[in-house]
């Protein structure tokens, strides 16, 4: 008798339409009937929005029209200071929600307004041109015309009169065309693709087609030995945990998958180990289970022998340091001698000599 029940809670659960969820949130939705603001899940369930950038979107769209929603009056009225309620105004404004524009008054002042959208992406959309209805201005022209006054009635002729005879009737061509009312021009039509939308959900419809699944890896070369083994493997994991008891058809469709693990030369007690680790509760399809973890977590084949060797570095043949016979130079080369100057002067001096002998002669 301690315990306070809510019976108007109650008597709301029990409206709910449909059965209960076993978990997370149950929405009970009570109609409003007056001080009520629309907002689109574009931008409550906005990925890329903080919390606080919608939660400031939505007091700006309560707040009636012409209220300043600067960062100092919005500061007043919520919790949060004004460097948040900063942040959170240029994540609207990034987002196209909020728009900061200059105007100029009929004064010469310029002044800054504050643009709120309730829906953005409907702006950059092609709107459709309706048909265009008469205004007020021509509705009231027409209704003061006067209205053209009757023909007058043929007078009676008297029937000893002769009958007047017949003129020539004109062709359909040629009768004059009756004055009709211009129509308004069609517009053409827009061949403006609509743009894609600010965000894409996260959660795909239900509708979407699901990929398929992996298929279970198969061993490259089978053996009797491989086969044999991951029978007696499988069989064997329902003395590990009694929920991963199979059936015979589960065995012979897993078998693959494990003998797949032993030919990559995994160890028995470590496909054991994966197998049968954080298995979840209830667990109602085990088969299932062990499919998707011998697939998503299957090792790669060891690599060979070449594959480990380390990688040979190119030698590197280094010239020795000479000692030049002249000039005690220090210079690279593979045998003793002299150095670039002094051979270019020997050179020299060689072909002087030459050119004076060959003078002389």
């Amino acid at each position: 008798m301690d315990t306070q029940q809510n019976t108007a809670l109650r008597r709301a659960l029990a409206e709910v339409p449909g059965p209960l969820p076993t978990s997370g949130v149950i929405h009970i939705a009570i109609p409003h009937t007056d001080r009520f603001t629309i907002v689109g899940n574009h931008l409550a369930q906005h990925p890329d929005l903080s919390c606080t950038a919608v939660g400031i979107a939505v007091r700006i769209q309560s707040l009636p029209q012409g209220v300043e929603i600067g960062i100092k009056a919005l500061a007043a009225r919520c919790r949060e200071g004004e460097k948040r309620i900063a942040a959170a105004l240029r994540e609207l404004e990034a987002f196209g929600y909020l728009q900061r524009v200059r105007d100029r008054l009929p004064s010469g002042r310029v002044i800054t307004r504050t643009l709120f959208c309730n829906q953005p992406t409907a702006l950059l959309r092609p709107r459709p041109t309706a048909n265009p209805r008469p205004s007020a201005v021509t509705a009231t022209l027409q209704a003061e015309t006067p209205a053209p006054a009757p023909a007058p009635a043929p007078a009676e002729v008297s029937t000893s009169a002769p009958a007047p005879a017949p003129g020539p009737r004109m062709p359909e061509a040629d009768l004059p065309e009756p004055d009709l009312p211009e129509r308004p021009p069609v517009p053409p039509p827009s061949f403006v693709t609509p743009p894609p939308p600010l965000f894409v959900p996260l959660v795909p419809p239900p509708t979407a087609p699901k990929t398929p699944p992996p298929p279970l890896p198969q061993p490259d070369e089978p053996t009797p030995e491989l086969d044999r083994a991951a029978t007696a493997l499988l069989g064997d994991l329902r003395c590990q945990a009694p929920e991963l008891t199979l059936s015979e058809a589960d065995i012979r469709q897993l078998t693959p998958g494990v003998a797949a693990w032993l030919e990559r030369a995994a160890h028995p007690e470590a496909i054991r180990r994966t197998l049968t680790t954080d298995l979840p509760h209830p667990l109602r399809r085990p088969a299932l289970l062990l499919k998707h973890r011998l697939t998503a977590h299957l090792p790669p084949p060891l690599p060979g022998a070449q594959a480990l060797t380390a990688p040979t570095r190119p030698r590197i043949t280094m010239t020795p340091f000479q000692t030049c016979d002249d000039c005690d130079r220090a210079f690279r080369s593979p045998t003793p001698g002299h150095c670039r100057d002094c051979r270019e002067h020997h050179t020299h001096h060689t072909h002087r000599s030459e050119d004076a002998r060959t003078a002389a002669a």
